[in-house]
């Protein structure tokens, strides 16, 4: 009785994981960063005007401190193809005659001795030969494509000026996540007037696709199937 009631529990808790299957997993490496608070100034001239709260007219809205939300667009494209083809060929070929003994020379030569090489059954001439053939052939092509739009926060500025970025987003469709996370560094020089930058031109990218749930789960080969694809499978 003890055992079906462990069973039970134990359905119980399979069940109730397997419905909540679609919560989503953030991840703190992309987590966004608030601004840096600015320490405010003590004023000594008495004056009206206050330069923490001035207006730039002629400024635009490009991210340049931390916490600034920059747009990134992705525009990942990758086409790789290679071909090898080997072949070789090895050919050896030896022989050595059979030697002729107490029966080169007659003066050195016994009674009724006879060469090796005029009797049948005394014969040490040897031959051999060996060859070796070898070809292989090898073609391996794959694509890839990324597109779309994210926006990242800036998480420190570098001290030449350059900005490291990172961030994440999360598209919950029927029962699953869709998780994009992108980070890098990015050059004031590459952001556009709209504030946005190509995935490009972004430095030590790192850019995540990835997604949970039970779409996700169907596409993923069991472990079994795994291990007699896998190279240790040794037929």
């Amino acid at each position: 009785m003890r055992s079906v009631l462990s069973f039970l529990v134990l359905f119980s808790a399979a069940l109730l994981s397997a419905c909540g299957g679609n919560t989503v997993k953030r991840d703190p490496a992309y987590a966004a960063v608030r601004p840096v608070p600015v320490q405010p100034q003590e004023k000594h001239d008495g004056a009206i005007f206050d330069a923490r709260n001035n207006i730039s007219l002629f400024e635009d809205y490009r991210a340049r401190r931390v916490g600034d939300i920059l747009t990134v667009r992705l525009e990942e494209q990758t086409d790789a193809e290679k071909e090898t083809e080997t072949t070789v060929n090895k050919t050896n070929s030896s022989s050595v005659a059979n030697p002729t003994i107490f029966g080169a020379s007659p003066e050195f030569s016994l009674p009724g001795a006879l060469p090796l090489d005029n009797t049948s059954n005394n014969n040490l001439a040897f031959n051999f030969g060996s060859e070796t053939d070898f070809e292989g052939e090898g073609e391996s092509e794959q694509n890839n494509l990324l597109s779309g739009n994210i926006s990242v926060s800036v998480v420190e500025v570098l001290a030449n000026g350059n900005m490291f970025v990172r961030g994440e987003k999360v598209i919950t469709i029927n029962q699953g996540n869709e998780y994009i996370r992108l980070s890098g560094i990015v050059s004031p020089r590459d952001i556009e007037a709209d504030n946005s930058v190509s995935s490009v031109r972004i430095a030590d990218a790192q850019i995540a696709y990835v997604g949970d749930g039970p779409t996700n789960d169907a596409n993923v080969m069991g472990w079994l199937s795994r291990f007699f694809a896998s190279a240790l499978m040794p037929f």
